[in-house]
């Protein structure tokens, strides 16, 4: 369990924001905002995704870019897996923490996975065994636990189902995406409540979309819940091809200013987040939207 004053942030930019990112970031970029992640602090940093360059073309260069890392001690380095093909070159690449993907959304499932939630489930157990066998760490992401552009409002038993499934596969860590961004600190509360009662707090993480901008305020209700694992992905980038509208990811900027805040995570320092955060966007032709990197380098000129 961890503690008060420690809190792990994934860093899921170079995987989950620039996913969708319709301007395409050569490998040595991707590989060089690696680098200024891990040595703004942050320990565990989503690499990339070996899903098939077809659906996503911005992570076509995932062998390049796990080759290319210069791994640092005390840093992981995860990736995205859809299936046992991606899986295979995931490994050869030297991945030694990966993710899966299931949904609370029927609807979701089968436009994001082209199956339904069960067989996406029965889809991973085959994933998970293997990954047993060879001592890889293996998270689960769980997409729309509030709400889906498809359906609706997702009851939490939904997601607790999910969760459920997927920890009894043997998922270490089950992140719960709120993919729209739909979510308010009720009704994450909500959610939180209903998957805790059947997976440990300790083995939960807290995925929040800014939507409505609602995103480091469902941070801080998840936190006071219990949860000391966030999401967060650097100058907000992100979205969601699925979901229409949807906007990034919380910020990690913003995170970590509410985590110092708090008196926690210590140990990433926020100046040189906030300069990687600008030199990324730059790159993508825009301005971070993370309203704590903006306020900084505005008081520092």
């Amino acid at each position: 369990m961890y503690s008060r004053d420690t809190v792990k942030i994934v860093e899921v930019g170079p995987r989950d924001g620039l996913q969708n990112e319709s301007i395409r970031i050569d490998t040595r970029t991707k590989i060089k905002l690696i680098e200024r992640l891990e040595n703004a602090g942050l320990t565990s940093i989503e690499a990339t995704s070996f899903v098939s360059p077809k659906w996503v073309p911005q992570m076509a260069d995932h062998s390049e870019v796990m080759a290319g890392l210069k791994r640092k001690a005390g840093v992981s380095y995860p990736v995205l897996v859809p299936n046992m093909k991606g899986f295979e070159a995931a490994i050869a690449s030297g991945a030694s923490d990966i993710s899966v993907f299931a949904a609370a959304s029927e609807a979701f499932s089968q436009r994001n996975t082209n199956c339904s939630i069960a067989e996406s489930l029965k889809r991973f157990r085959p994933i998970l065994e293997a990954a047993t066998r060879q001592g890889v760490r293996v998270r689960g992401y769980i997409s729309c636990v509030v709400g889906c552009p498809y359906e609706g409002a997702i009851d939490p038993q939904r997601v607790s189902d999910v969760a459920v499934e997927l920890f009894g596969l043997g998922c270490h860590e089950i992140s719960l995406g709120d993919t729209i961004g739909v979510g308010t600190p009720d009704s994450i509360t909500r959610m939180l409540e209903a998957v805790s009662g059947r997976v440990p707090v300790a083995n939960l993480a807290g995925h929040f979309h800014d939507t409505y901008g609602m995103a480091v305020a469902n941070v801080h209700a998840s936190y006071k819940f219990g949860l000391r694992v966030f999401d967060a992905s650097v100058a907000g980038l992100g979205g969601c091809p699925y979901a229409v509208g949807a906007s990034g990811n919380v910020s990690t900027e913003d995170v970590i200013y509410l985590m110092h805040g708090l008196g926690v995570t210590r140990g990433v320092n926020l100046d040189m987040l906030v300069q990687t955060s600008f030199w990324i966007s730059s790159a993508l032709g825009r301005q971070p939207v993370s309203k704590v990197a903006r306020a900084m380098i505005a008081k520092s000129r």
